[in-house]
């Protein structure tokens, strides 16, 4: 008897990208969506799609990870966020994973990540992986913003990758970069740290330096180039937030 998977997302507007995600995800036994009371036909569509959809209101991407977990029948859990789509060899290998009678209690996905149409190779991109198949009796999720597993017990990475289409438009991906450094600000207030002129000044400039130079976002063209900006950009819209925080402006 084969073991059997739950499949879970998290959601909120997902209308674009909810169909492939529930195909590409099909071989599951159990496929949950967490949303956090999306505006768009996303609720709709899952329903179409007859997934099991439930609501729940966004505090961070931990607990709502976590809350999503709690639904789950089975103990072995794919989370891939909407944009990721499991290849068919991704698949195969994920089956074959999770009958592994070695101790083994998550597994790291590799991403090959797509930005403006273009596979990303270069910033740090090609080392890019997340925990993506777990038991959920060994693992939860830490971290307010970018939400990492905790394992207790052994952790490999298959070899196969996720194709990972990050980008919808520019004004989504900025968005979705200003909810993470608004989150982030969140953390930081409530540890007591206070922004100054190296907060402002350094750390975006050296996110900037660190992607397109160091790690040679330079090869990837323009794209790259876009890539380095705003995720600099971001690191400066934390600390932006996050000292009008201190001074109570909204």
């Amino acid at each position: 008897m084969s073991t059997k998977i739950t499949a879970l997302a998290i959601t909120y507007n997902e209308e674009e990208n909810i169909n492939r995600y529930v195909e590409s995800l099909s071989f599951a036994d159990e496929i949950i969506i967490v949303d956090s009371y999306s505006t768009d036909a996303t609720e709709k569509l899952a329903n179409e799609l007859n997934v099991k959809f439930i609501k729940n209101e966004f505090t961070d991407f931990s607990s709502q990870r976590n809350f999503a977990i709690e639904q789950a029948s089975n103990d072995w859990i794919l989370f891939f966020d909407l944009d990721e789509i499991v290849t068919p060899a991704l698949e195969t290998e994920i089956k074959q994973a999770v009958e592994n009678k070695d101790g083994i209690v998550a597994y790291f996905v590799k991403r090959k990540f797509h930005f403006m149409g273009k596979h990303i190779r270069y910033g740090g991109w090609r080392t890019d992986k997340a925990v993506r198949v777990f038991n959920k009796k060994h693992c939860k999720y830490t971290g307010l913003v970018h939400e990492v597993i905790t394992a207790k017990g052994r952790v490999c990475t298959l070899k196969e990758k996720v194709d990972h289409y990050s980008y919808k438009s520019f004004d989504n991906y900025n968005n979705k970069l200003n909810l993470y450094s608004k989150l982030q600000a969140e953390n930081l207030y409530g540890r007591k740290v206070r922004p100054n002129a190296y907060h402002f000044l350094f750390r975006p400039f050296y996110r900037f330096c660190w992607q397109y130079f160091y790690r040679l976002g330079i090869l990837d063209g323009k794209e790259g180039f876009v890539l380095a900006y705003i995720h600099s950009f971001s690191v400066f819209k934390r600390y932006i937030q996050l000292w009008m925080k201190y001074r109570k402006i909204s």
